[in-house]
């Protein structure tokens, strides 16, 4: 068996949030219904297009690799999506949905944003200057992704979800 290399890594972990990204795609829909308030559902709806942009530069780093845009099975977004619609579930209709759809997609952003930041400094490392850039411009989205659903959720979603009715 050949020794695994950073290029293979790096190979694996483009497959994966590639598959991440096209899962997130179909939950954010489910996720803008859901919300309660017309902020986060705006908000849910912007990250949905947002995302298809990432799916777009992510078949461009395919592209600058030579391969094929496919997936990996990426068994962390699926566990953090699942949790999610357990969190619509359970609270559907209650005051404290909202904080928990926000909490929920905060940790999808965190995943994410752990994935870029790792695939942008092994792109650096392994010269690859022009996917580092592709990289770099979704973290930054992901990053204000993040602190616009932090500030969604100290601003209205977890003030109402204390209260006993919404």
């Amino acid at each position: 068996m050949a020794e695994k290399t950073l290029e293979d890594l790096f190979l694996d972990t483009v497959k994966d949030i590639y598959f991440a990204e096209r899962q997130i795609l179909k939950a954010l829909p489910k996720m803008a219904r859901a919300a309660q308030s017309p902020e986060l559902k705006a908000a849910f709806e912007k990250h949905k297009e947002e995302t298809e942009v990432h799916v777009e530069r992510l078949q461009q780093v395919f592209e600058l690799l030579g391969k094929a845009a496919r997936g990996k099975t990426c068994e962390a977004i699926q566990g953090i999506i699942a949790e999610g619609e357990e969190i619509m579930e359970e609270y559907k209709g209650s005051p404290a949905l909202d904080a928990g759809l926000i909490s929920s997609a905060q940790a999808v952003e965190h995943y994410e944003i752990t994935r870029y930041g790792t695939l942008k400094s092994w792109a650096l490392q392994l010269g690859m200057k022009e996917a580092a850039q592709l990289f770099q411009q979704t973290l930054s989205e992901e990053s204000a992704t993040d602190e616009a659903l932090s500030s969604l959720g100290q601003a209205s979603a977890n003030v109402k979800a204390k209260s006993k009715a919404a």
